[in-house]
């Protein structure tokens, strides 16, 4: 446990922006309350997860959960005023600290107008200036306190800048995608040996379900012709439930969609093999041991921004790890149900190929755990309250 000065129970404000925050949101809240033997409290944004910690949300959190140029512009509007909201409730408030987590279009504009209040201005999830845009680095180290890192070569990025920064792991290495059943799950869905299960990933926002879900129809539809028996399970999250759910039912495959987070991991254990959205789902079918095929489609204006900026070879984190492509990504104009379907078969063909990834994924997933020693989530939680003492 962390001695905490002064005797009073501090107040932190936390800001998740979207569902993999959220879940941050949530363990950080659990360990801080655990370090400090629950003397600290929370206000600010987050969604079900954190609620689920005693946190009582500003607004929905799902007002934040946009991405991309195109996307972006039409709710341009709604996020200047949740800015300005956000804003204004933290300095009425005045916490002892702001801890924003991940979300940095949103996070960081609310937290560089706190600078010189008194707070200290924590960041959970260093943007990744090793991929793109070098000069954010710099950047964030004018208005920030304290960065937490989840990879352990992102803190010498911006140390050089005078920011100091923690390694604190990655959650997926302390979360229950690491003690997931797909057995159980099987048998609690009456799922037959003789079926062959893919699991569909196609996103937790809005626009990216838009985008996924007609090629994801049409890629499950190419493997039904080759797997008579062939089971899906799109596995979503409580905002996009409904429009997957409508999407699904004219589907010619059998489908089951999971929108309980607590079926999540068992699901994703499930299957034979896996059809992603590029995103951390990525690295949780690493840790539960599904083959996977990694996938993302975007609006052609942030695609073709994305191409000037972007300066690394994958964006799957387990290929970035290992410096080549252990998952096959196929992204944008390689999104495609040609394409897709014959990565998807030569998994289900070739238990050589689908061996050889979990061996891959296995390697890459223990670079990510921080010191080794109380998981990540202590680990974030114990540097906060050293720059809060």
């Amino acid at each position: 446990m962390t001695d905490i000065s002064p005797s009073h129970s501090p107040l932190i404000y936390l800001i998740a922006g979207e569902p993999s925050g959220d879940v941050l949101g949530a363990r950080l809240m659990a360990a801080l309350l655990e370090e400090t033997g629950g003397q600290v409290e929370f206000v600010g944004i987050g969604g079900p997860e954190m609620e689920r910690q005693g946190l009582h949300s500003l607004f929905p959190m799902s007002d934040l959960a946009v991405m991309g140029v195109a996307e972006v512009l039409p709710r341009l509007a709604l996020l200047i005023r949740r800015i300005n909201e956000t804003v204004k409730d933290i300095r009425n408030r005045s916490p002892k600290a702001l801890v924003t987590i991940d979300s940095p279009d949103f996070c960081f504009r609310v937290a560089k107008r706190l600078k010189g209040r008194g707070i200290s201005l924590i960041h959970y999830v260093a943007p990744s200036v090793w991929a793109w845009r070098p000069g954010r680095a710099a950047k964030v180290a004018g208005f920030l306190d304290h960065l937490l890192t989840l990879l352990p070569f992102e803190p010498p990025y911006f140390e050089k800048e005078g920011l100091s920064s923690t390694f604190v792991g990655h959650p997926v290495v302390e979360g229950p995608a690491m003690n997931a059943d797909g057995q159980a799950f099987r048998q609690r869905h009456n799922i037959s040996v003789d079926e062959t299960v893919v699991i569909a990933l196609p996103g937790s926002r809005a626009g990216e379900v838009a985008r996924h879900l007609p090629v994801f129809q049409q890629t499950f539809s190419q493997l039904a012709e080759i797997h008579d028996k062939l089971r899906i399970i799109v596995i979503t999250t409580s905002t996009v439930s409904n429009t997957v759910r409508a999407a699904a039912s004219s589907w010619s495959v059998p489908t089951l969609i999971i929108d309980d987070p607590a079926e999540k991991y068992d699901a994703m254990a499930a299957g034979d093999v896996a059809l992603a959205a590029s995103g951390t789902v990525a690295l949780e079918l690493a840790a539960v041991g599904t083959p996977s095929v990694i996938t993302y489609r975007v609006n052609p204006l942030t695609a073709w921004l994305g191409k000037l900026l972007i300066k690394v070879r994958f964006a799957n984190l387990i290929n970035l790890i290992l410096d080549r492509e252990a998952v096959p990504e196929r992204i944008q104009d390689n999104c495609r149900a040609d394409i897709l379907s014959k990565e998807l078969e030569n998994l289900l063909s070739s238990p050589e190929a689908a061996d050889r990834q979990r061996h891959d994924c296995r390697a890459a997933l223990q670079t990510l755990n921080g010191d080794g020693e109380g998981g990540p989530a202590r680990l974030a939680a114990q540097a906060i309250l050293r720059v809060i003492k």
